[in-house]
């Protein structure tokens, strides 16, 4: 047997020497030495991690709530920074003082047709050893809610977005004048009371139905992860689609020297009362509702037949606030480079919850803390990184970004001249990788995911994704993934902490983390909690640990690449597909409007109409004009060529003179910057990206070509055809700095 094992031994070092000298001769941004060398420190970093570090972490982080503004969540921003410190990093606390309102009253009771006062608490469990706190908890409420006394009809709205309000108008129903009950679901919840108010609701409550977040989907809590009957999502509904950040200060630096807006004067506060109850508190609201039976696809999984209302059930809502200035911690930790101290590559992760927030954010924030510590491991070597790499943990993020945001507007005018990457974390788990960015990245990202293997298979992470894809994505999306080298990552939106970076400043993002076999209802509860996160998400912490090393080298390659790893080519096909679908939109929106118009003038509508039904409200829809897109099609076959110029061209370079690799450099980080407008979107000045944005009636879903994409939902076809205009400009502009970047290789 000896010598089949000698040669199993030989065979298997050949292999990954062979491995290893292709992986460095395929690192973007690397020469084949520097690759090597990459590699080398890369494993060295990946020999540091320790999972037990991160399990320490997050009991201790998560013992007590540490929501903004809380005493624990002081002391745990002073942990981070006194543990980075011990590391080697340069660490401060960036404060700065927020609006953030918690409740003093909270009343939802039915008074007709019989008489229902909801709890509003979640029960707490012996399995769970912090769900019994009571000392500092934030209860089920929504941040920023305006304070509000009403008493009205209820009426059920579905998920409480736009479509739903178009069903109820064919229906003959009015919620003006009425209290909203709306599930959550299909949008940020946010979009919900924004949508009601809109429509001339005084009030909105919303509810997880255990169809989507409950006993539907498997065993509630504590027995299974699944959302009990008690359970409650906590969260912010600032108009976030508006802008991010304490939103008395939208725009401007929340300091002493800026006069903040009023409570009322703030565009971003909802304008009526809103309130989070569980499923539990909802049964008896929704039981009580007469009216028309709801559509199939409106009804849940509670044992009622669905009404819409309204009426005869009354409810009345009323809600009080503290709208309190509190400290926002932000903890910033800094490993300058050696050769490029003023190029920044940043990554973050925020560390505030609504409770105690082990899985939503703690999973995340312990995992970039031993990226931090291996890294520090590496400098007590001697070993420096080329670039500056700055870590972040934000405070603030769940009521608004808030902690972020102001620091990206405090510093933006360094920021934007210095940062070269941003890279995201947020909560973690069990699963898949999840990439969402700029497309620029989509290349480098997945070369990353290529490098990083998953500890459940032992094959690399995004192999793993691809078989994901093949196995459970749409026709298109498989053929796609089996055929395309790179698998496609998402568009960012809102949502976390990447939202200033790219939505504001322009600057190339990442978000990135692991999921998928984590599902539960803990989100935003006291559920979400260490003993949870441990039997449920990830209790070995093997992903976070995989998290580490896929973060860690997207950092360490950014900070080390002699040309930094930006591609045009996949950045380019993705803009193309984004076309071919508004186009695709506008013409769905075109026949679909014709088709209606041509049943209503025939009296087809009328003619299948059930005469014992109530009569549906049934008009002429407007049709889409045919848009100019000439423009934009031009911007584009522009971007391609100089894209493709591009890869050949970097692709044939060697030994690039210094004084023309730094111009270089600095042309391939600055190339985002050129996809913002100084003007921001219409009616959101403050969102400047215009290839990325969020949906101005989705919150966090992203709305691609947003401008174009949301004037056509909305029917606009002036400001779509400025859309086309505007959109084609800034490609143009992009595409010359890239024409630029070639220039100087060549």
């Amino acid at each position: 047997m000896q010598p089949i094992l000698k040669k199993t031994a030989s065979v298997l070092l050949f292999c990954i020497v062979s491995t290893g000298q292709l992986l460095a001769q395929q690192l973007m941004g690397f020469g084949a030495e520097a690759a090597r060398k990459e590699i080398d420190l890369e494993t060295t970093f990946d020999k540091q991690l320790q999972a037990n570090n991160l399990r320490d972490w997050m009991k201790l982080m998560t013992a007590y709530p540490h929501q903004l503004g809380s005493p624990y969540g002081l002391k745990n921003a002073l942990f981070i920074k006194e543990k980075l410190v011990s590391w080697g990093f340069e660490t401060k606390i960036d404060t700065v003082h927020v609006l953030f309102p918690t409740p003093k009253v909270r009343i939802v009771e039915m008074t007709e047709p019989t008489k229902f006062k909801a709890s509003l608490t979640e029960k707490p469990f012996k399995e769970d050893a912090t769900s019994a706190q009571t000392k500092d908890v934030l209860p089920p409420y929504h941040a920023y809610s305006a304070n509000g006394d009403v008493t009205a009809e209820l009426v059920f709205v579905n998920y409480g977005i736009p479509e739903d309000y178009e069903e109820l108008k064919k229906l003959g129903i009015d919620v003006k004048g009425k209290i909203v009950i709306a599930k959550y679901g299909n949008s940020w919840r946010g979009i919900k009371p924004k949508v009601a108010y809109e429509n001339g609701a005084i009030g909105c409550i919303i509810y997880s139905d255990p169809k989507e977040d409950g006993y539907f989907q498997g065993d509630v809590y504590p027995k299974g992860p699944y959302k009990n009957e008690t359970g409650a999502q906590r969260g912010s509904v600032v108009d976030l689609p508006q802008a991010p950040g304490d939103p008395l200060t939208n725009g401007f630096v929340a300091n002493a020297e800026n006069k903040r807006l009023s409570v009322e004067e703030a565009p971003a506060m909802m304008k009526i009362p809103v309130l989070p109850i569980s499923y539990s508190d909802a049964l008896p609201l929704l039981k009580a509702l007469g009216g028309q039976v709801a559509p199939a696809a409106w009804r849940g999984a509670l044992p009622i037949t669905y009404h819409i209302g309204p009426g005869p059930a009354k409810v009345h809502l009323k809600l009080e606030f503290n709208f309190d200035i509190v400290p926002c911690y932000n903890v910033i930790a800094t490993l300058k480079g050696s050769e490029f101290p003023d190029q920044w590559v940043v990554r973050g992760n925020h560390h505030d919850a609504w409770v105690f927030g082990a899985a939503d954010p703690v999973s995340g924030a312990v995992a970039e803390l031993e990226e931090a510590r291996a890294l520090g491991e590496l400098a007590k070597t001697g070993w420096k990184p080329k670039r500056t790499i700055v870590y972040c943990w934000w405070d603030g993020e769940e009521p608004g970004l808030l902690g972020s945001t102001e620091w990206v507007e405090k510093y933006k005018t360094i920021l934007s001249e210095k940062t070269v990457v941003y890279v995201n974390t947020d909560g973690n788990g069990r699963g898949y990788l999840g990439a969402g960015g700029s497309h620029t990245l989509e290349k480098f990202i997945n070369q990353v995911g290529r490098d990083v293997i998953d500890p459940e298979k032992g094959t690399s992470v995004i192999e793993r994704l691809r078989s994901r894809t093949i196995v459970s994505g749409n026709p298109a999306a498989r053929q796609e993934a089996r055929s395309r080298p790179d698998l496609r990552i998402g568009a960012l939106g809102s949502g976390s902490d990447y939202t200033p970076f790219i939505q504001h400043l322009g600057i190339a993002s990442l978000n990135l983390g692991y999921g998928g076999e984590d599902s539960g209802g803990d989100y935003h509860s006291i559920f979400d909690s260490y003993d949870d996160y441990i039997r449920f998400k990830d209790g070995d912490f093997a992903y976070g640990v995989t998290l580490a090393k896929t973060v860690g080298r997207s950092v360490l390659r950014f900070a080390n690449a002699e040309v930094l790893p930006f591609d045009f080519s996949n950045f380019s096909n993705t803009v193309q597909m984004y076309a071919t679908d508004v186009k695709k939109q506008l013409e769905t929106a075109r026949s679909a409007a014709e088709e209606h118009n041509k049943l209503l003038a025939e009296g087809r509508f009328e003619a299948v109409a059930d005469p014992k039904e109530p009569k549906m409200n049934i008009t002429p829809m407007p049709v889409a004009p045919y848009l100019n897109f000439a423009p934009l099609d031009n911007a584009l076959t522009k971007l391609q060529e100089s894209a493709d110029t591009y890869a050949k061209a970097i692709g044939k370079s060697e030994n690039i003179p210094a004084e023309k690799l730094a111009q270089l450099n600095q042309i391939l980080y600055k190339t985002e910057r050129y996809l913002i407008n100084p003007e921001g979107l219409p009616r959101r000045p403050w969102y400047k990206h215009q290839i990325y944005a969020p949906g101005f009636y989705t919150g966090y879903g992203v709305k691609t070509l947003p401008m174009i994409r949301e004037a056509i939902e909305q029917k606009n076809w002036t400001e779509a055809e400025a859309g086309i205009l505007r959109v084609t400009e800034v490609l143009k502009n992009f595409s010359a700095e890239v024409d630029k970047a070639v220039n100087v290789i060549q």
